[in-house]
Parts: structure tokens; C-alpha cells; sequence
């Protein structure tokens, strides 16, 4: 299948695509707009929250522990940026997990933006008429937000609560754009989903990165980035950058126990042209520092966003870096946003979406 293909697939034949569809979607848009076409694609970012069909890509509310030897390591982070990640886990040392206690639930709810990225209805008439495939250049993109939230209760055996709220476009870049987004429009609308046990409707766990399922990984900085190196083989622009990217997925979770994220922090400052991308980064109103790798030739950067004050972690995104699908370079072509909290109880219905 070619890339404006795979594109279309995404906007029209999956209409309960999921973030991680999106993601793929969106990878498949880089590939289409760089150049030279030989340039390596960007792999799809794997999710480390699922609930069924339904990809809960999040990203943490997370606190870190210093490691001595990451601050201007040699071959690492620059130093400016290693100072960043160095102030925000000295901050985020006292920090504790929450704890969910009887009755309770933890509750992960992600804000997150995605491009959605195809041709119009008119370009792909246009298309056929010409006997022809849809071209890069027939490619346009708008941004839409996805809310969701999912409920972890203190009983793992009882039910587990998903509400998916319906994307809804929140920016377009031009008249095609705006086209396409109105035709994309109204494909979903909010969802309640419930899993007794954890369960999917498939009897699949629901799986979440936390102490069990993250046992086996390195608590060495130096040894965990080897062991992400080696996992993602080949993947991606760079094997730096690709690394990074590894750690968003996995902090972009919500549910990273704190010992954990202090490593993950640990080791993104051992990671050779990581940086400071923006000094004052805001994301669903949460304001801290970006820190990112550029993957030039490539088209995007990835960024995580903390706050060296406190240690949170308040999100991650992926940043154009060269005009493409009518969308301007600096465009935040995916980012999300996560609060980690313990309730007392579930909303009900889909009020979350109401707000």
C-alpha cells in the first residue's frame, strides 16, 4: 500500500482509528513530504497503555532521581540540557506515587493533540479521474484533540473504566485543510467502555508499564540506553533519536513507577544532541521546559516537557520541522498530556467529555 494510501485508510476506512493509527498515520505523512524519498521512515511509536482496540496513548505525571554521572557526560546530552534534567530529578526526589487505597481508583486521563492527515474528497476524484494515485502534494492536514481517560481500581479484579470523548478538529491550516476536516468530521461519538477484571472484550489483559511489567529493565542509565539501542536495532532517523523517542512512549504511559522515570531521566541525559528546544514550553496549559532531539534531514524533532522546579513531567510532542501537507514548519504534529490522580469514584457517564 503507497503512503497517501495508507493515509486515506486512516481517515476513511478505520473509522475507530486509534492514537496509535494515527501515529502510523502521521509517520506515513513525514515519509511523504521528505525528501530525498530514499530518506529512512519514521517506525510507529509503540503504546505502553491499550485497552482493547483502543490505544491509550498517554504520557506521565512523574517524578525522577538524579544521576550523578549523566550532567554533561561526555557524547551525551548537551550540557545546558543535562543541567535541566539533572535539576528536575534533584526536585522530584521526594516525590511519592500516589497510592490507591480500598475503594478507590487510579485515574490516568490523557489530553493529547493529533494530525490528521489525507487528500479531499475533490483531490481524490480529481485522481481517479486522471487515472492516477494521489500525489504528496495532494496531502493536507488539521490537528484534532483527543481526550480520554481510563480508571485503574485499588481491586484489579474489578471493573476497569474507559471513556473516549469525540475528536473534535482545533486547528486548520487553510481552505483545503478546512475541507478535509469537515469531511473527516462526526465519525465518532463519546465512548464508555467497561472491562471486569482488566479484561478486554477478547479476555486480553490490559496491559500497563508499571514495577511488574518493567522488572527486567536496566536501572543502570548507561545500561538501559545499551538495551535500547540493541531492542531498536535499525528503527528510525537515528539510533539517538530513536531512543528518545522510546522513552516518550514509555513515560507518556502514566502509570512509570517513580524509581523507573528517575532512571528514564538518567538516561535521556546520556543521549549524544539532546538539548534545550524551548525555554518556556507550554502544553495544556502546563508550562516547563522542552528538551528535544532534531533530527534535521529528517523533518521532525521529539520533545518531552518537564518542569526543573518540580520534576513533573508534564508531556511529550513531535515537532514539524519543514512545511509539509499545508502545514508550517514548527507545527506540533502530535502531543500529549497526562494527569495521574487517585479518585474516590468514577465519573458518570461520559461527563469527562462535557468540560
Amino acid at each position: 500500500m503507497d503512503e497517501i494510501s495508507l493515509l486515506n485508510r486512516v481517515r476513511a476506512d478505520v473509522p475507530e482509528r486509534t492514537p496509535d493509527d494515527v501515529i502510523r498515520g502521521r509517520a506515513a505523512l513525514l515519509r511523504a513530504i521528505e525528501a530525498p524519498a530514499t530518506a529512512p521512515g519514521r517506525r510507529p511509536r509503540r503504546p505502553w497503555m491499550w485497552v482493547g482496540s483502543a490505544v491509550a496513548a498517554t504520557c506521565a505525571l512523574t517524578g525522577v532521581f538524579v544521576f550523578g554521572g549523566a550532567l554533561g557526560a561526555p557524547g551525551g546530552a548537551d550540557p545546558a540540557a543535562a543541567a535541566v534534567l539533572g535539576a528536575a530529578a534533584t526536585a522530584a526526589r521526594d516525590v511519592v506515587d500516589p497510592v490507591v487505597g480500598p475503594g478507590q481508583y487510579l485515574e490516568v486521563r490523557t489530553d493529547a493533540i493529533y494530525a490528521a492527515s489525507g487528500t479531499t474528497e475533490a483531490d481524490t476524484e480529481e485522481a481517479r479521474e486522471r487515472d492516477t494515485t494521489t500525489e504528496a502534494s495532494d496531502v493536507t492536514s488539521f490537528l484534532e484533540r483527543d481526550l480520554r481517560a481510563l480508571w485503574v481500581p485499588a481491586d484489579r479484579s474489578a471493573d476497569w473504566i474507559e471513556v473516549r470523548c469525540a475528536r473534535v478538529p482545533v486547528q486548520t491550516f487553510g481552505p483545503r485543510s478546512e475541507t478535509f476536516a469537515a469531511e473527516s468530521g462526526g465519525v465518532e461519538d463519546n465512548a464508555r467502555q467497561v472491562f471486569p477484571g482488566g479484561k478486554t472484550e477478547y479476555g486480553a489483559p490490559i496491559t500497563m508499564l508499571d514495577a511488574d511489567s518493567a522488572a527486567d529493565l536496566p536501572r543502570d542509565p548507561h545500561q538501559l540506553l545499551e538495551r535500547i539501542y540493541q531492542e531498536n536495532g535499525n528503527a528510525g532517523p537515528s539510533r539517538d533519536g530513536e531512543a528518545l523517542v522510546w522513552l516518550a512512549d514509555r513515560l507518556r504511559s502514566g502509570t512509570v513507577p517513580a524509581e523507573l522515570r528517575s532512571v528514564f531521566y538518567d538516561t535521556a541525559a546520556l543521549i549524544p544532541g539532546v538539548t534545550i528546544t524551548e525555554e518556556q514550553a507550554t502544553l495544556n496549559g502546563r508550562t516547563g521546559t522542552a528538551i528535544g532531539r532534531d533530527e534535521g534531514e529528517n523533518g521532525f524533532r521529539q520533545d518531552i516537557i518537564i518542569d526543573p522546579a518540580t520534576g513533573e513531567f508534564i508531556g511529550e510532542r513531535q515537532v514539524l520541522l519543514r512545511p509539509g501537507a499545508d502545514m508550517p514548519a514548527g507545527t506540533a504534529t502530535g502531543s500529549t498530556s497526562v494527569t495521574t490522580t487517585v479518585v474516590d469514584a468514577v465519573p458518570e457517564g461520559t461527563s469527562l467529555c462535557e468540560g
